[in-house]
């Protein structure tokens, strides 16, 4: 796409600040930022919907129903070739926001809704709600035209809205998102999100057909973490890039650890709730040891289970010559530890009525099992775990540093080997926490055409008059002009929990199965890479030549599986 003419900014209820400038932009900025996508073919001619059986829920259909009963059981959705009789000259109204954490090609989903409006629905207008769904409720937003998109396409980040956590979730704030609604007239409002996001979506779909408002929801699959997804929704997007460039430095780490020959570098990467990143970055560059939270939980180990897996390993290398290595652990590995988690459970509920003294007092609360754990930890991970809690009142897992919790204790259990003369080197163990810097890459060329494609087929479903649909694109192991494009009922990824004495709905996470052919490859292979220096170095996120359009290993594994 060429530059537009003129570079005027937005209309916005508020003042606007300079945005982005593309003519500061590298080289290799500009080259992406003019790089035409492609779309699936049936996205580029007239289409007919069809519909699917009516859908249930992944759990409790009964209770699902009960909280969703606008919305529950409509079908699934598939755009197939045919003239389906879209008005073209329809003009729509339509609102994007975008919630919770960054994930590449967010920006390519705005992208898509804007050229399928300026494409196929002439004369439409598109909102962004600026800072997430509290602008929505705050109805802070920015008109969005060609010269405001032009600067974001095919770049890392969300600052062209920017994102946000709130939910809307109280009788008062669906109240203010029906007045948004309803002020701005709108035909449509699209949610890129993760599961939380993509609930608060669904929610919002009942909340305003049961209310009678025109406007219709639909959601995207967002999260880095990549545990958004089932058969429908093959991958959520960010996944690709971040694992790639998570691997990219894991890489440079390993070169680093065989050019010293004296570190064991421990990598805790993002995921709190599931280790899809851990163990998709260790399929991309075979690491000494990867520890994944599932399998840990699956075989009820404890702390010091792991803490000898580690030091096993360490001491089979020594005697190999080699006293160096590199770990991956997932964010949320103690959150899989069952006498862990016992213990998060105890101190959550005692904290939420105690004080922490410097008496310690407050232990004796603790059963004895918890109390003996709590003791066994380093200080520094004691003095996290009492950290404030989260607004749900847990404790806050992404600020333990397990990687160097992990170190003290290998280190630890080392010293006491060395007194009983079966490990005789010097333990240097270097700490490294990978997150941020994999949320805001410049996208990769599989999450800049799929999130395009799940963009261009929300702006399709909204088109088709359509609600409370996740945007699915699928057939991904195929070139893009074969790809499906569709959308998933939001209620058929949901289950409930009790919270509070009530039923609350949320999307199930989708966890490493350890039968599923990405972990199971895994541990075909990990008992060499422990023992053998198997490194790969993927080198930076690739946009041209042999490994441009390589797709994510866990992703392939999966589709595979199911053909």
């Amino acid at each position: 796409m060429s530059p537009p003419a003129a570079s005027n900014g937005s209309v916005s209820t508020e003042k606007e600040g300079p945005g982005r400038l593309a003519s500061v932009y590298s080289e290799v900025q500009t080259s992406r930022l003019n790089h035409s996508l492609p779309l699936p073919s049936v996205l580029k001619s007239s289409f007919n919907i069809a519909d699917g059986p009516p859908s249930s829920a992944a759990g409790n259909p009964e209770e699902i129903a009960k909280l969703f009963p606008n919305v529950f059981g409509q079908p699934s959705a598939m755009l197939v070739p045919g003239d389906g009789g879209l008005a073209a000259d329809q003009s729509l109204r339509i609102g994007v926001v975008l919630s919770g954490g960054q994930a590449p090609g967010g920006h390519n989903v705005i992208s898509g809704i804007f050229d399928y409006l300026q494409e196929r629905t002439k004369g439409s207008t598109m909102y962004g709600f600026k800072g997430g769904p509290a602008g929505i409720m705050k109805c802070k937003y920015a008109e969005l035209n060609s010269e405001f998109v032009y600067p974001y396409r095919n770049q890392g980040g969300f600052d062209m809205i920017c994102s946000g956590r709130d939910k809307i979730e109280t009788p008062e704030q669906f109240k203010q998102a029906e007045e948004t609604a309803i002020k701005l007239d709108l035909d449509g409002l699209v949610v890129i999100g993760g599961d939380d996001s993509n609930t608060n979506a669904c929610l919002l779909a009942e909340n305003f057909r049961g209310k009678n408002l025109k406007t219709k929801v639909i959601g995207c699959p967002k999260t880095i973490d990549g545990d958004l997804k089932c058969k429908e929704v093959p991958t959520s997007f960010g996944f690709d890039t971040a694992c790639k460039v998570y691997s990219e430095m894991i890489g440079n780490v390993m070169t680093d650890a065989r050019s010293t020959g004296k570190y064991y570098h421990f990598v805790r990467l993002m995921g709190r709730a599931a280790s899809h990143i851990t163990l998709e970055c260790a399929l991309q560059t075979h690491p000494n040891i990867t520890i994944i939270g599932e399998e840990v939980s699956a075989k009820k180990q404890t702390l010091k289970n792991v803490t000898d897996y580690v030091t096993d390993i360490i001491c089979k290398r020594s005697k190999l010559g080699y006293n160096y290595g590199v770990i991956l652990i997932p964010e949320g590995l103690i959150d899989f530890i069952p006498e862990v988690q016992q213990l998060i459970a105890e101190l959550n509920e005692i904290l939420a009525h105690d004080v922490v003294d410097e008496a310690g007092v407050w232990k004796k609360k603790l059963r004895s099992q918890s109390h003996e754990l709590f003791e066994f930890l380093p200080q520094a991970i004691q003095e996290q775990l009492l950290l404030e809690r989260d607004p749900h009142g847990n404790v806050q897992v992404a600020k333990i540093e397990t990687e160097k919790m992990l170190i003290q204790m290998v280190e630890t259990e080392l010293e006491k080997r060395k007194q009983e003369g079966s490990y005789n080197q010097q333990f240097n163990g270097q700490s490294h926490f990978f997150g941020y810097e994999g949320r805001c890459g410049l996208p990769s060329n599989f999450d800049a055409n799929y999130c395009y494609a799940l963009g261009y087929g929300a702006g399709a479903l909204l088109h088709s008059g359509k609600t409370g649909l996740i945007s699915s694109v699928g057939n991904l192991g195929a070139p893009v002009e074969e790809w499906t494009v569709g959308g998933t009922a939001l209620t058929s990824l949901m289950d409930v929990e009790r919270r509070h004495g009530k039923f609350k709905p949320v999307i199930k996470k989708a966890m490493v199965e350890l039968e599923g052919a990405p972990f199971q490859k895994f541990a075909s292979l990990r008992d060499e890479w422990a023992l053998k220096n198997r490194y790969i170095s993927p080198g930076p996120v690739q946009f041209v030549g042999p490994t441009a359009n390589a797709t994510n290993h866990t992703l392939m594994l999966e589709l595979d599986a199911q053909a």
